[in-house]
């Protein structure tokens, strides 16, 4: 915005303050316990975390890529170039990936995560080989499968194996799906270390999951809520571990070939301790069973239609005294473990600041660019005091604190637009297209009560990518809190705020995208006038585009004087008269702060050629007036959220919730 007025505000609430403000208000919006309680029936609980667990998050844990860069394969030199590099990365596997000669490996050295796109990423006859030495790796979200050559049924010709490594510590193997391979689905081999698998499916094998292979006894594993179906052997047998931990894994429809021997579930061999804990076996031969030399310690499991063997004796260990973890009952696990094992469509990459990255914009920087599936950027409680872009390169990123509230977590910076223009000085921008943000504050800080420039303009936010959704979130700043915009006069951009905060005074929110502003709070801040402390909106929309600003269901609060606020003014960029403003507040409650006469002219240009309107208000500042254009009942069915959003490819981001 180009106008400055020099009275300044007086007082700025702390963070604390706006919080009490706003916890006021959630019962009038329709936010309180109630509510709330509905939306989480409705929310699905997935069933994993990012973050590895078990013997794979000790000593140091298992942090894969983490750190850097992130990238997504579709071929197989892609996949082989970054696997086998030795800085750090992400990769995403998007589509099937046919490996050529058939099963040939894939190398994977240290510091890397692989991680399947959606539920649709595949490695096919091919196999990932961690060679010795290597480290730090997390195989996620793939599937698998065939490289099975017929006839070899005991894999004594090939050993196409899905997963192979020797000598390695600190391995995720995590919601993948093995199949119908060479020689083993999964084999972890020669003393191999802090090794954690979990979620994944096994099925349509012979030799499933193998572990050892050595008369040391060093080999420390969780292996966790697995789905062995259609094997016959190794579901695991592990051969000289020193722990071994298994807990809700569920065994099923084990191949039934007569075989008095080689069919069996869980073998502790050699000297391994082994532990199982509320699994469930479910017509399977020899459900555990442990050599003379070994120890295994069985309880809770459920045994349905089993026969043979089911060993138990010595001591073993107690699992709690090298880490915590959650143990489903038994009888939940069928319906569990088939539900939530293997490729899971809404398991991504999460990149946590700042554990995996220093700064928010480090995390933006390692999205790749045109990335196909969401990446969400998790922010851990704090206040980074930096400036964020997020340049249009990078769609589909969900910025996310992870605290318990949208205060623990503040992206703040505090330049006025004397230093860099109205854009320059926006604490954050985003440009990129299909952003979302959540339990996050953006602020800028700038004082304006404590000097004098003539650029005192400063943004929190600027928005000018299309489908940018803002939930739970907070703007705080002065003059142009918050702008919503679009690359240029005649396109379309949307924004939808939902369950947020945006405050401000001169011309807080504005700008000429489609913005929907649902269920929120909106402070009008006093600069000290008795007259006129400020406008709301000062919209710039497009003449073609008969959606500008939509304020509904929300309220409106301020500690200015009665009868100082604008509701909005029109805003023509640059003298462009075909940005013509276009505002509806409707449903919603003003304080008395508003003036009668709300909405008001700007640089030459009257309000009564804007697209200014009201409907249904309520409150002390919504009194009707000669100055208080009201939609009408008729109108008002057409200028609803879902119109003002829906564009011509129907985004519906309400619907969600």
């Amino acid at each position: 915005m180009t106008q400055h007025l020099h009275s300044k505000r007086l007082q700025r609430p702390g963070y604390g303050t706006v919080l009490a403000a706003v916890l006021g208000l959630v019962a009038a919006l329709s936010l309180g316990a109630i509510g709330q309680a509905k939306a989480a029936e409705k929310t699905p609980v997935d069933r994993w975390s990012d973050r590895a667990h078990g013997f794979a998050s000790l000593a140091g844990g298992t942090t894969g890529g983490a750190g850097g860069k992130v990238v997504t394969v579709t071929d197989q030199a892609a996949l082989a170039t970054y696997a086998a590099a030795e800085e750090p990365y992400v990769i995403r596997v998007s589509g099937a990936i046919a490996v050529e000669p058939f099963g040939s490996d894939i190398v994977v050295a240290s510091n890397k995560t692989i991680i399947g796109v959606g539920d649709t990423g595949e490695i096919v006859h091919g196999e990932l080989h961690l060679n010795p030495g290597t480290h730090n790796v997390i195989i996620r979200n793939l599937t698998i499968r065939d490289s099975y050559v017929e006839g070899d049924w005991d894999g004594k010709t090939t050993d196409f194996d899905a997963i192979q490594m020797d000598t390695v510590d600190h391995v995720w193997i995590d919601h993948n799906r093995f199949t119908h391979m060479g020689d083993g689905l999964l084999d972890i081999r020669k003393d191999s270390r802090y090794i954690t698998v979990s979620y994944n499916q096994f099925t349509n094998h012979n030799k499933a999951f193998g572990i050892g292979w050595t008369t040391n006894v060093l080999t420390e594993m969780t292996i966790d809520h697995n789905w062995f179906r259609g094997t016959k052997q190794r579901n695991p047998s592990a051969d000289n571990l020193a722990y071994a931990h298994l807990y809700n894994n569920y065994l099923s429809s084990q191949v039934a070939d007569g075989d008095p021997v080689w069919t069996y579930g869980n073998w502790a061999r050699g000297r391994t301790k082994m532990v199982i804990e509320n699994s469930y076996y479910d017509g399977v031969q020899h459900p555990y069973q442990a050599d003379a030399t070994a120890e295994l310690v069985q309880r809770g499991s459920i045994l349905r239609n089993t026969t043979g063997r089911t060993d138990a004796w010595g001591t073993a260990f107690d699992p709690r005294s090298f880490y915590d973890y959650r143990l489903d009952p038994a009888a939940a696990v069928p319906s569990l473990v088939s539900r939530f094992s293997g490729p899971q469509q809404r398991i991504g990459v999460t990149l946590h600041v700042p554990g995996d990255y220093p700064t928010v914009q480090a995390a933006v920087d390692a999205v790749p660019d045109g990335n196909a599936v969401p990446v969400t950027i998790a922010v851990a409680p704090g206040t980074y005091r930096a400036k964020v872009y997020i340049p249009a390169t990078k769609p589909r990123i969900v910025l996310q604190g992870t605290g318990h509230d949208r205060s623990d977590t503040v992206i703040v910076y505090d330049t006025p637009a004397e230093y860099g223009g109205s854009t320059g000085s926006a604490t954050v921008r985003i440009a990129a297209n299909d952003v979302t943000a959540r339990h996050l504050t953006f602020s800028n800080d700038f004082d304006e009560a404590a000097v004098e420039l003539k650029g005192e303009q400063a943004l929190a936010m600027k928005t000018t990518g299309d489908r940018i959704v803002f939930e739970d979130t907070a703007f705080l700043g002065n003059q142009d809190t918050l702008m919503t915009d679009s690359p240029k006069l005649d396109v379309i951009s949307r924004v939808y705020i939902r369950d947020s905060y945006i405050e401000g005074d001169v011309d807080f929110v504005y700008g000429r995208a489609t913005t929907v502003i649902e269920r929120s709070v909106i402070r009008a801040l006093s600069r000290g006038s008795d007259s006129n402390n400020g406008y709301i909106t000062a919209a710039s929309t497009w003449t073609g585009n008969p959606y500008g600003f939509l304020i509904t269901r929300s309220k409106i609060v301020s500690d200015a004087p009665d009868q100082s606020f604008h509701l909005g003014r029109p805003w023509h960029p640059g003298g462009e008269p075909a940005a013509v403003a276009q505002v509806l507040i409707r449903d919603t409650e003003l304080p008395a702060a508003v003036k009668s006469s709300p909405w008001t002219d700007m640089s030459g240009f009257s309000w009564k050629d804007a697209r200014f309107a009201e409907y249904r208000n309520s409150g002390p500042g919504a009194a009707p007036s000669a100055d208080r254009p009201q939609l009408g009942a008729a109108d008002a069915r057409t200028y609803t959220v879902a119109n003002y959003l829906k564009g011509t490819d129907g985004w519906a981001p309400y619907a969600r919730h």
